[in-house]
Protein backbone atom coordinates (compact mmCIF):
# COMPACT_ATOMS: atom_id res chain seq x y z
CA UNK A 1 0.00 0.00 0.00
CA UNK A 2 2.97 2.02 1.01
CA UNK A 3 4.44 1.88 -2.42
CA UNK A 4 0.92 2.72 -4.23
CA UNK A 5 0.73 5.97 -2.38
CA UNK A 6 4.43 6.87 -3.10
CA UNK A 7 3.65 6.18 -6.95
CA UNK A 8 0.46 7.90 -6.68
CA UNK A 9 2.57 11.50 -5.38
CA UNK A 10 5.13 11.26 -7.54
CA UNK A 11 2.55 11.21 -10.64
CA UNK A 12 1.13 14.23 -8.83
CA UNK A 13 4.18 15.80 -8.39
CA UNK A 14 5.48 15.04 -11.82
CA UNK A 15 2.39 17.16 -13.28
CA UNK A 16 3.11 20.39 -11.05
CA UNK A 17 6.36 19.77 -13.12
CA UNK A 18 5.35 19.61 -16.52
CA UNK A 19 2.88 22.82 -16.09
CA UNK A 20 5.47 24.90 -14.18
CA UNK A 21 8.23 24.45 -16.93
CA UNK A 22 5.80 25.32 -19.79
CA UNK A 23 6.81 29.08 -20.31
CA UNK A 24 3.68 31.62 -20.08
CA UNK A 25 2.16 29.14 -17.38
CA UNK A 26 2.62 29.80 -13.56
CA UNK A 27 1.31 28.14 -11.14
CA UNK A 28 -1.12 29.43 -8.79
CA UNK A 29 -0.09 30.46 -5.16
CA UNK A 30 -0.68 27.77 -2.64
CA UNK A 31 -2.79 28.76 0.71
CA UNK A 32 -0.61 28.52 3.59
CA UNK A 33 -1.56 25.46 5.99
CA UNK A 34 -2.06 22.27 4.55
CA UNK A 35 -1.87 21.02 1.50
CA UNK A 36 -4.92 19.33 1.07
CA UNK A 37 -8.07 19.45 3.62
CA UNK A 38 -10.39 17.06 4.16
CA UNK A 39 -13.68 18.56 3.18
CA UNK A 40 -17.09 16.10 3.12
CA UNK A 41 -18.23 15.59 -0.42
CA UNK A 42 -22.17 15.31 -0.55
CA UNK A 43 -23.09 12.91 -2.91
CA UNK A 44 -24.62 13.73 -6.17
CA UNK A 45 -28.56 14.85 -5.62
CA UNK A 46 -30.97 11.85 -6.86
CA UNK A 47 -34.44 13.12 -8.13
CA UNK A 48 -37.01 11.00 -5.91
CA UNK A 49 -40.26 9.86 -7.41
CA UNK A 50 -42.53 11.83 -5.43
CA UNK A 51 -44.93 8.73 -5.29
CA UNK A 52 -42.64 7.00 -2.86
CA UNK A 53 -42.55 10.44 -0.66
CA UNK A 54 -44.58 9.06 2.48
CA UNK A 55 -45.44 12.88 3.43
CA UNK A 56 -46.77 13.98 -0.62
CA UNK A 57 -50.26 14.81 -1.26
CA UNK A 58 -49.85 11.58 -4.10
CA UNK A 59 -49.11 8.89 -1.01
CA UNK A 60 -52.45 9.14 -0.38
CA UNK A 61 -54.41 7.42 -3.46
CA UNK A 62 -58.06 7.24 -2.11
CA UNK A 63 -61.13 9.11 -2.61
CA UNK A 64 -64.15 8.33 -0.04
CA UNK A 65 -67.71 8.47 -0.30
CA UNK A 66 -70.86 9.28 1.56
CA UNK A 67 -73.48 6.23 1.33
CA UNK A 68 -74.78 5.49 -2.20
CA UNK A 69 -72.59 8.83 -3.58
CA UNK A 70 -70.44 8.62 -6.74
CA UNK A 71 -69.61 12.59 -7.20
CA UNK A 72 -66.07 12.85 -6.52
CA UNK A 73 -66.38 15.18 -3.14
CA UNK A 74 -64.86 18.50 -2.94
CA UNK A 75 -62.47 17.58 -0.25
CA UNK A 76 -61.15 15.24 -2.35
CA UNK A 77 -60.19 17.04 -4.92
CA UNK A 78 -56.78 18.64 -4.59
CA UNK A 79 -55.74 15.05 -4.64
CA UNK A 80 -57.35 13.92 -7.61
CA UNK A 81 -55.73 17.25 -9.10
CA UNK A 82 -52.30 16.36 -8.22
CA UNK A 83 -52.12 13.05 -9.34
CA UNK A 84 -53.34 14.07 -12.99
CA UNK A 85 -51.02 16.52 -12.41
CA UNK A 86 -48.84 13.53 -12.14
CA UNK A 87 -49.93 11.88 -15.21
CA UNK A 88 -49.88 14.98 -17.38
CA UNK A 89 -45.98 15.46 -16.35
CA UNK A 90 -45.19 11.83 -16.96
CA UNK A 91 -46.50 10.50 -20.12
CA UNK A 92 -45.05 6.83 -19.13
CA UNK A 93 -47.52 6.77 -16.57
CA UNK A 94 -50.74 4.39 -15.97
CA UNK A 95 -53.21 4.25 -13.24
CA UNK A 96 -56.38 2.05 -12.91
CA UNK A 97 -59.21 3.48 -10.50
CA UNK A 98 -60.84 0.59 -8.86
CA UNK A 99 -64.15 1.77 -7.69
CA UNK A 100 -65.56 -0.20 -4.44
CA UNK A 101 -68.78 -0.18 -2.32
CA UNK A 102 -69.78 -1.33 0.82
CA UNK A 103 -71.84 -4.52 1.43
CA UNK A 104 -75.07 -2.90 1.21
CA UNK A 105 -76.74 -2.92 -1.42
CA UNK A 106 -76.99 -5.98 -4.19
CA UNK A 107 -74.06 -7.38 -5.99
CA UNK A 108 -75.34 -5.76 -9.36
CA UNK A 109 -75.72 -2.90 -7.94
CA UNK A 110 -72.91 -2.19 -5.94
CA UNK A 111 -70.74 -3.27 -9.11
CA UNK A 112 -72.33 -0.63 -11.00
CA UNK A 113 -72.13 2.19 -8.15
CA UNK A 114 -68.27 1.02 -7.52
CA UNK A 115 -68.08 2.00 -11.88
CA UNK A 116 -69.72 5.39 -11.51
CA UNK A 117 -67.47 6.02 -8.84
CA UNK A 118 -64.38 4.86 -10.40
CA UNK A 119 -65.36 7.01 -14.10
CA UNK A 120 -66.04 9.77 -11.83
CA UNK A 121 -62.71 10.35 -10.78
CA UNK A 122 -61.34 9.22 -14.36
CA UNK A 123 -63.38 11.51 -16.20
CA UNK A 124 -62.12 14.48 -13.35
CA UNK A 125 -58.34 13.04 -13.97
CA UNK A 126 -58.60 13.75 -17.68
CA UNK A 127 -60.19 16.79 -17.40
CA UNK A 128 -57.64 18.24 -15.32
CA UNK A 129 -54.89 17.37 -17.95
CA UNK A 130 -54.21 13.48 -17.76
CA UNK A 131 -54.46 11.28 -21.34
CA UNK A 132 -57.30 9.31 -21.67
CA UNK A 133 -55.10 6.41 -22.38
CA UNK A 134 -53.31 6.35 -18.91
CA UNK A 135 -56.49 6.06 -16.92
CA UNK A 136 -58.55 3.19 -16.96
CA UNK A 137 -61.78 2.84 -14.43
CA UNK A 138 -62.62 -0.89 -13.14
CA UNK A 139 -65.55 -1.66 -10.37
CA UNK A 140 -64.84 -3.93 -7.39
CA UNK A 141 -68.19 -3.37 -6.27
CA UNK A 142 -68.66 -5.15 -2.70
CA UNK A 143 -65.79 -7.41 -3.29
CA UNK A 144 -62.63 -5.45 -1.84
CA UNK A 145 -63.42 -4.40 1.40
CA UNK A 146 -61.04 -2.54 3.17
CA UNK A 147 -62.62 -3.10 7.01
CA UNK A 148 -64.23 -6.07 7.68
CA UNK A 149 -66.95 -5.02 10.09
CA UNK A 150 -70.52 -4.57 9.58
CA UNK A 151 -70.96 -0.91 10.88
CA UNK A 152 -71.29 2.34 9.74
CA UNK A 153 -67.18 3.25 10.39
CA UNK A 154 -66.19 -0.23 8.60
CA UNK A 155 -68.73 0.64 5.76
CA UNK A 156 -67.36 4.44 5.65
CA UNK A 157 -63.67 2.94 4.72
CA UNK A 158 -65.29 0.53 1.82
CA UNK A 159 -67.04 3.37 0.00
CA UNK A 160 -63.84 4.29 -1.92
CA UNK A 161 -61.78 4.61 -5.19
CA UNK A 162 -58.12 3.49 -5.19
CA UNK A 163 -55.96 5.21 -7.45
CA UNK A 164 -53.45 2.14 -8.55
CA UNK A 165 -50.26 3.09 -10.35
CA UNK A 166 -48.98 0.63 -13.27
CA UNK A 167 -46.30 1.41 -15.44
CA UNK A 168 -44.45 4.54 -14.10
CA UNK A 169 -41.07 6.88 -15.82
Amino acid sequence: MPAALTLLLAACASDGAKEAAQPGHARPAEAPGPALAARPVAPPAVAANPLDDPGGMLSKRSVFYAYDQYDVPAEYRPLVEAHAAYLRDHSGATVVIQGNCDERGSREYNLALGQRRAEGVAKLMTLLGARSSQVEAVSFGEEKPRATGHDESSWAQDRRSDIVYGRTQ
